[in-house]
């Protein structure tokens, strides 16, 4: 995983190898400095040394430690700058991943999870880097490095460290195996409170409505106790992993000191090689204890980091061109449906099934169905949020797949039924469809789309800031700002969502108008469910279990009773409660 992780990273690889290299330095450091220092005591306390013999020993000693300060300094800074740069460049290819999987990866996902996988999963992560990786390596070098240095000084005490050294790091991976599952149930806790806390936010309308916010607030409760216990579990076994390994260590240290204070009373070993065999004794499992402390804080990360490898390795349900056409298709567009047939992942039956129909340059076609029937689908393969299984779509006869995605989407202005305003002004939510519009372009796009009267008498007007999701605003007005959006965008293929579901009279008269003009310069597609809407149209196809069962004029299509168009129609005035009136007429 260490690979897979660093292979996202390659920023991160030269920071790591620095702070392992100046922990490693700083281990030698460290033995000069115990070496200096033994010499020294045992020239005052038993060579009777005075501070001009040993002077120069201890100016030395002050370079060591000052050397010594400042490598720690360095090792900590470059695995620092590792863990943030693995944390930022991750979190990015994440964002960057999730827009490449598109719309139809997140509707099988709760946001909730994944907002908890790029923001604390990526905290947690940096720990994991800038922690616990390098002191792996130190664990494993340090200790051999001091078996060296300590064998030509004391054999017995290099082989009792190398008896008791690996006991550390067992009982260490015993305990951790163990605890592992219970992090990963943390976690999996952590991001299904995530994902419900973000539930609840957004659906506060619902729960006042329906009196349910009091289950929901003791739901959330519930989940909340049930990670806190979690997590004290999981602090549970990290401290007492930790108190085991520091009495282990401490045991260790004890063991090997008693051998060397013996052996020094029988004059075995002389005093300033006892003595820097003793000091350098601690630095052989500090490393070790070390690992100990950080392999709970770095299981948290590793099983975070799991979660964004298996989001990484998620296939993009298009496949971008290896030869992209060097033609782009030019406005006006026609559009050919010939034999398309399409399947969800998760699906065995064909959403679409050998359907074939033309969308004309500069006209208007209506989508009609019932629900079910493949609109939406349709919909997703002309914005290539999906690919087709078999068949083409031809734009003005070049083939839809030989255009890279992001390309071909600025051909395209869609308006869903149910439209997203981000955060922002009205101005900056109708200009996100072309950042470089001029405020006399959005305010146009505004009027096309019977929106400025009612911008105008915003608190701000243009300035006014809508709220997350638009929530200061009514549904017919997300509508209207929807269609300015892309109206403003100029695409050469339109497709509007039930445009006119929201409006009030006035304003689909506005719309009504509007598409009028745009149909000079643009293909427009719309999926109506409204008589209204479809008599507008110029051909009309009705889909049916995935199937084209239909298509041809509206007007047609009505005066034939038993044709599907008119029973859907006259299905819907009914379900309506429509009075007899200029849509009944219509039939």
């Amino acid at each position: 995983m260490e690979k897979q992780i660093l292979h996202y990273c390659t920023a991160a690889r030269w920071p790591l190898a620095l702070s392992v290299l100046a922990g490693l330095l700083a281990l030698l450091a460290t033995v000069g400095q115990m070496a200096l220092l033994s010499w020294v005591i045992a020239r005052v306390f038993l060579g009777h040394a005075d501070l001009q013999q040993v002077g120069l020993a201890l100016a030395v000693l002050l370079v060591i430690i000052g050397l010594r300060a400042g490598l720690v300094w360095l090792r900590e800074f470059s695995a620092r700058r590792a863990g943030n740069r693995v944390k930022s460049e991750l979190r990015r290819r994440l964002f960057e991943h999730l827009l490449l999987l598109g719309p139809l990866f997140v509707r099988g996902e709760r946001s909730g999870e994944l907002i908890a996988t790029l923001n604390e999963g990526c905290e947690r992560l940096e720990t994991y880097v800038a922690r616990y990786l390098p002191q792996a390596v130190w664990s494993l070098v340090i200790p051999l490095l001091l078996l060296v240095i300590i064998w030509p000084l004391d054999h017995l005490s290099a082989i009792l460290l190398l008896i008791t050294g690996p006991v550390i790091p067992v009982l260490m991976i015993a305990v951790g195996s163990y605890s592992q599952k219970h992090i990963q149930r943390q976690w999996a806790t952590l991001a299904r409170l995530s994902a419900h806390f973000l539930d609840t936010i957004q659906g506060l309308v619902t729960l006042h409505l329906f009196g349910r916010s009091g289950a929901q607030e003791a739901h959330v409760a519930r989940l909340s106790d049930e990670y806190r216990r979690r997590t004290l579990r999981v602090l549970r076994y990290a401290f007492l992993s930790g108190a085991v390994l520091e009495f282990m260590t401490m045991l260790a240290i004890g063991l090997i000191a008693v051998f060397l204070g013996v052996r020094l009373i029988n004059r075995e070993l002389p005093f300033e090689q006892a003595f820097l065999v003793l000091l350098l004794i601690p630095e052989f499992y500090r490393p070790l204890r070390e690992l100990g402390t950080q392999y709970h804080a770095g299981m948290e990360g590793r099983v975070a980091a799991q979660r964004m490898l298996e989001i990484l390795a998620s296939l993009p349900p298009v496949r971008e061109p290896r030869e992209a056409s060097r033609s782009l298709p030019a406005a006006p567009l026609t559009l050919t449906c010939e034999q398309v047939t399409c399947r969800y992942p998760d699906s065995e039956r064909p959403a679409l099934h050998n359907v074939s129909f033309t969308l004309s340059a500069g006209s208007c076609t209506a989508l009609v169905g019932r629900s079910g029937a493949g609109k939406s689908t349709l919909v997703n393969l002309l914005l290539r949020f999906m690919e087709v299984e078999s068949g083409a779509i031809l734009v003005n006869g070049l083939p839809l797949d030989r255009l890279p995605a992001d390309l071909w989407r600025e051909y395209v202005a869609l308006v869903p039924q149910r439209p997203y305003l981000f955060s922002g002004s009205v101005r900056d939510n109708i200009r996100l469809a072309r950042p470089g519009a001029s405020d006399e372009e959005v305010e146009r796009a505004a009027e096309l789309a019977g929106a400025a009267d009612f911008i105008r008498e915003l608190p701000a007007g243009y300035d006014t800031e809508v709220g997350e999701q638009g929530l200061r605003l009514s549904a017919g007005q997300l509508q209207r700002l929807a269609l300015a959006r892309a109206f403003l965008k100029q695409a050469p293929l339109l497709i509007l969502d039930e445009p006119s579901s929201s409006l009030d009279p006035e304003s689909e008269a506005l719309l009504s108008a509007a598409l009028a003009r745009l149909r000079r310069q643009c293909t427009v597609l719309v999926i109506a469910h409204r008589l209204n809407t479809v008599a507008a149209a110029d051909q009309v196809l009705v889909l049916d279990g995935g199937r084209l069962i239909e298509s041809g004029p509206p007007a047609a299509l009505l005066q034939q009773p038993t044709s599907a168009y008119a029973q859907l129609m006259t299905a819907r005035l009914q379900e309506a409660g429509a009075v007899p009136g200029k849509e009944a007429e219509a039939l």
